[in-house]
Parts: C-alpha cells; structure tokens; sequence
C-alpha cells in the first residue's frame, strides 16, 4: 500500500534527522567548520552539516559526509567515520542509487561493529533494510529489521524498537494472507510509541494499524485507530493524512455526510500549513464524495481545484483521478465535449503512470544485477588474494626444503612452477574484472595504495544515450529478448568508445553514459567523443534495418554530449564503483533528452571545441529542463581533408 511505503519513509527519516540543527544554524556552522582545526570536532561538526541537508540536498549531504569521512580515517576517528558513512549512504539513498547507498550502510555497519555501538548497528540495519523493501525485497528486508529490531531491544532503544516493529508490519501488511501478522506487530509497537509521548511516533502507528483493519473491512476497528492517530497528530502536518484515510472508510461504508465532513477539515488545515500534495488528495475525495451523493457542480468545483494544485506538482497519480472523476462528473452533466477531452486526458496519465513503474521495475532489475555482478567480481579478487596467500605459503615450503636436499627441492619447486602459474592466470583474471569496474590508472592506484583520489578535470566531454520509448518498445519483448538486445547494443557500444579513447561510466537503465578526457588528460576529448558518438548512430541506423528486414522489434537511439568539468574518482573501500559529478554531467544529461532520433546533439561548449573538424547544423536556443535555454547545434559530418 502506498501509506505504509510512506510511513516508513518517515520513521526512517525520523531517526536519521534526530538533532537536527536549525536553518538559522547553517550559516554559522559553515563559517565554524572553515576554521576548526584537524581534529574530533571538525569530524563531528561536518557530520552535522551533513545531516542538515538529508532533505533537502542528498549531494551536499554527500559532499559533507565524505569530507567527514576523509578526516575521520586520518584521525583513526571511528565514531566519526560510521556516522560519515550512515549520512553518505542517506545520500544515495535519497538520490535513488541504492547501489551506493547499500555501499555506504555496509561499511558504516562494519565500524559501528568494531566498536561495539549497538545503537549504530540497529539504526543501519534499519536503513538497509528499507533499500531492499524499495527494492522488492520483502525476505532480505524482514531479515534486517528482525536484527534492528534485536539490537534496539538489547539496548532498550524504544524509539528503533517501533520503528523495526513498524516496519516488519509494513512487509507483512502487503499481502492478505499475512494482514494477522502485520497487526500483531503493529500492535506491539503501539503500547512502545504510547510509551514514547511522541505524538508524531503514535500517530503514525495507530494509521498504520488502522489502514490494515480497513483491509480487512473492519471498519469500528479501523476507526478507533484512526481517531487515536488523529487526536495525537491533530493540527500537525501528520494530521490530512490521516483525515483523508477516515474520509476514504466513511466512503467505503457510503458515509458521505461524514466524509464530506472530515475532508473538508482536512482541506482546511492543509491550505493552512501549506500541504500542497494532501491538499490535491482531500479535494480528490471531496469530489468524489460529492459524486456519489449526486451535487455534481460541487464535485465540479473539488476536481477542478484539485486538478490546478496537482498539475502545479506534477502529482500523476493525483491526476489520474482527477481526470477519471470530471470525466464522469461532466458526463453526468451531460457535457459530453469536456468528458471526452478529460477521458482522453486519464488515458495519457495512465499512459505516463504505467511508464513511471516500468521504468522503476527495470531499476530494480539493474539494482539486483548490479548488486550480483559487482559481489561475484568481489568475490573472485578475494580469491586472488587466498591464491596469493598460498604462494606465499609455498615459498616457505620451498626455501625449507633447500635444508631437507635437492631432491625434495626439486619436488616443491615443481609444486611451485605449479602453482605459481595458477596463481598467474588467476591474477590476470582478478586484474581483469577490475578493469571492467575501473580506468587503468585508477584501478593501479587502488592496487598500489588501497585508495583512490577523487580527481579534478577542468575540461572533458560527457555524453549520454537512451533509447526513444523505451518502455512501450520493450513491452514487445519478452525478458530474454529484452537482456540480450539491449546487451548486444550496449556491447557494440563498448567497443565503439574502446576504439575512440573514450572511458565507459555506467549504464543505468537504458541509458548509456561515457566521458572523453578522463582519467588521462588530452585536448582532443570533445573530438574524440563525438566521433564516437556518430559511429553509434551509424551503427543504430544499420542495426535497424537488420531488425526491419526481418520484421523485429528496433530501437531508436538519443544521445547528447556536453563538455566541461567533473570531479572523477572511487568511493567507499569495496564494490568499486568509477564515477564522475558536476553540472557537466546534468547538463550532458539534459542535451539528451533535448534531442532527436539518429542525431548527435551537443552543447555551444562542445561546438567551440569541434566546430573546425565537424560539420554542424545550429538548432537555436533549446529549452532543456532546469537548465532554461541552451544553444545546441546537431554534429553531422566530419569536414573533409580533417
């Protein structure tokens, strides 16, 4: 159910933003951490800062939390370095990558074992325990909020207590055979939040219990809830959540009056705290209430507000029922024009709601595939290292045997030629998967020092691919069909950035990203990227008309390429990820999805870098989401005798 996925959002940001300083704070905090010294509270300081930004910039709240976490390890500062990595995880989390974000928890969990914090230890199982529910993972989830739920008792943290139990119940709430299950944890939890005397941790456990009695259409239980939830939340921002789920009960039993009733209070309450997503679902059931008890022009009125607020937030699933609700009102006011402009309006909503969940359940394909690939590369270079260990292990057999006689000598040295080959293949092998992962030269520093700087580059082109409807072209493929056509596309990829010097970042979905002038400088970064770039298209184009020919399904390929500076490098100290940041890669992102089919699509930056050696079209100023107008000029040839 969508309430309780947001419900443990909440508890969980409940915990990470306990002791939050205030905004007021910032500014001084900002000036405080430029002239603290090297030391414990410099750590501590950016840590805070860190946390202040949970909500509000998951890359900030990155940024602060690695520097913490560079000086924590400097200092040997433990504490400070489990925190660092619990807030980077936060991060990622918020961003959606959970890859890194699961990264972040294990190494956080990891320190926070080493020194015996239990707190830490409940809090991160916590939130690792939440990437894997996002993830669809109900079985990985249950088992970490059942270990949460055991340190939090051990240490008697009541807090982590609820929010574990609330959380074992939101898994077993998603499914009507476990709905006995998922109360008899709710209702564990909810003497512990009484116990508490936080009104917010009490609401948010008697909705909870109530939206699942409501599952089961029992609807006195349901309410008794409901009414404890909203008389500990009454006048928060807690509160239209709640009113809007005793207005949907009073409509299930055909209620109207009284759901009418709480869902004008609702409303209120939200147009007065400036609950703007609330506000768009309390019209929604206004409107449909009044629907049902036949006052169309007033759920004329409810739709029509309710539409305004939720197009100004984007809210699709909002939408949805807006458009379905004047649909049927205006049929039945007999407006037929305006029901079939509305009805056609829900089909496209629907249209974009159904890509929106394809698109994240090919994230959670790419997570779980990531999550595989990258714990199988890990797992063969741990290999590596136990083979290594044995050679070293030989190498002492060996020289004793020089005290037992030639002849024994000549038996371990065989032993070790033996081995010392195996180990050889192996090693190129290990060596081999980490430069899957990582540039040469990053993957030599790592193998050298342990680490990896991150690297400034004041000038390199990005570019990014993804392929034009990609969601309604792969419903036409079976799974099989889908991995193997996009493999093979992305593998021909590969080669093409190979032969043209051009570093592969990542794939994400199915979007292909690569960057020219990393990690090794040069001056022809841009030249060489779109050179690139126009074999992929040539490639697509011929790709195409091998699948035409023989009346299969054909993608149709976007890229855009921008060119400036990044900030490249490794993060965390195991599951290796290369990556690059900055407004360069937004921006590339953006020039993108601001192109065409079959055309090369770069920036003004990267056309006064190619502008002699390509034959360009100029398409004017662009608009580009969150980036306004931008100059873009589509690459067509290379100029002949260049």
């Amino acid at each position: 159910m969508l309430s309780r996925i947001r419900l443990v959002t909440v508890l969980l940001m409940l915990i990470a933003s306990h002791g939050f300083c205030q905004d007021r704070q910032l500014d001084s905090l900002l000036r405080v951490v430029q002239s603290l010294p090297d030391d414990t509270g410099k750590v501590n300081t950016l840590n805070i800062l860190s946390k202040k930004h949970f909500g509000s910039d998951p890359d900030k709240t990155i940024t602060y939390g690695q520097q913490a976490a560079d000086l924590a390890t400097k200092l040997d500062f433990k504490p400070g370095l489990a925190l660092a990595s619990k807030n980077i995880g936060i991060g990622y989390f918020n961003k959606g990558d959970y890859i890194n974000a699961l990264k972040f928890y294990e190494n956080s969990l990891a320190t926070f074992q080493s020194i015996g914090d239990k707190k830490g230890v409940a809090n991160i199982y916590s939130n690792m325990g939440n990437i894997y529910y996002n993830q669809g993972s109900d079985e990985k989830a249950l088992g970490l909020y059942l270990n949460s739920l055991k340190f939090s008792e051990e240490i008697k943290d009541t807090l982590r207590e609820v929010t574990a139990l609330i959380n074992i119940g939101a898994i077993y709430g998603k499914k009507k055979q476990t709905y006995d299950k998922a109360i008899s944890f709710y209702r564990q939890a909810f003497p512990l939040a009484l116990g508490l005397k936080d009104n917010s941790t009490i609401g948010i456990t008697a909705v909870n219990l109530g939206e699942v009695y409501m599952l089961r259409e029992d609807f006195d239980s349901a309410l008794y809830y409901y009414n404890i939830s909203l008389t500990a939340v009454e006048g928060t921002e807690d509160a239209p959540y709640t009113m809007n789920d005793i207005g949907s009960l009073y409509m299930m039993q055909k209620n109207y009056d009284k759901a009418i009733e709480i869902q004008k209070r609702a409303i209120e309450l939200a147009k007065k705290i400036n609950l703007q997503n609330d506000l768009s679902i309390s019209l929604v059931g206004l409107g449909q209430s009044y629907q049902a008890e036949g006052e169309l022009k007033k759920a004329l009125t409810a739709f029509k507000e309710a539409e305004g607020i939720a197009t100004e937030i984007n809210s699709k699933y909002t939408l949805r029922d807006v458009y379905k609700g004047l649909s049927e009102v205006y049929t039945g006011l007999k407006d037929y024009q305006n029901a079939l402009r509305y009805q056609s309006l829900l089909l496209g909503i629907k249209d974009s709601i159904y890509d929106l969940e394809s698109d994240k359940k090919l994230g959670t394909l790419q997570f779980a595939f990531d999550l595989e690939k990258k714990e199988s590369q890990i797992n063969l270079l741990r290999k590596d290292q136990e083979l290594q260990a044995k050679e070293i292990s030989r190498q002492k057999l060996v020289r004793n045997g020089f005290m037992g006689g030639f002849a024994i000598v000549l038996i371990f040295a065989g032993v070790f030629l033996l081995q010392r080959n195996r180990i050889s293949v192996a090693r190129k092998r290990s060596d081999q998967l980490l430069l899957n992962i990582l540039p040469e030269e990053t993957a030599e520093e790592l193998k050298e020092t342990g680490t990896a700087k991150p690297r400034h580059y004041e000038m390199v082109s990005v570019l990014f691919t993804d392929f034009k409807d990609f969601t309604k072209t792969s419903e036409k493929l079976s799974a099989e069909e889908l991995v193997r056509e996009i493999d093979s596309i992305f593998g021909e990829f590969d080669k093409i950035v190979t032969r043209h010097g051009v570093e592969k970042i990542k794939t994400i979905g199915d979007s292909y990203m690569c960057a020219a002038g990393l990690p090794v400088k040069n001056n022809t970064h841009a030249e060489d990227i779109v050179k690139a770039a126009l074999e992929m298209q040539q490639f697509m184009a011929a790709h195409r008309k091998e699948r035409e020919a023989s009346d299969r399904i054909f993608f149709q390929l976007r890229l855009g390429i921008h060119s400036g500076p990044v900030t490249a490098g490794v993060v965390g100290s195991k599951k290796f990820a290369y990556d690059i940041w900055g407004d360069t890669v937004n921006t590339a992102s953006r020039m993108e999805s601001s192109g065409e089919v079959g055309k090369v699509n770069v920036s003004q930056a990267t056309f006064d870098l190619i502008r002699d050696k390509f034959m360009c079209t100029p398409r004017g100023k662009i608009q580009a989401k969150s980036k306004g107008e931008i100059d873009m000029y589509f690459v067509e040839a290379k100029k002949d005798g260049v």
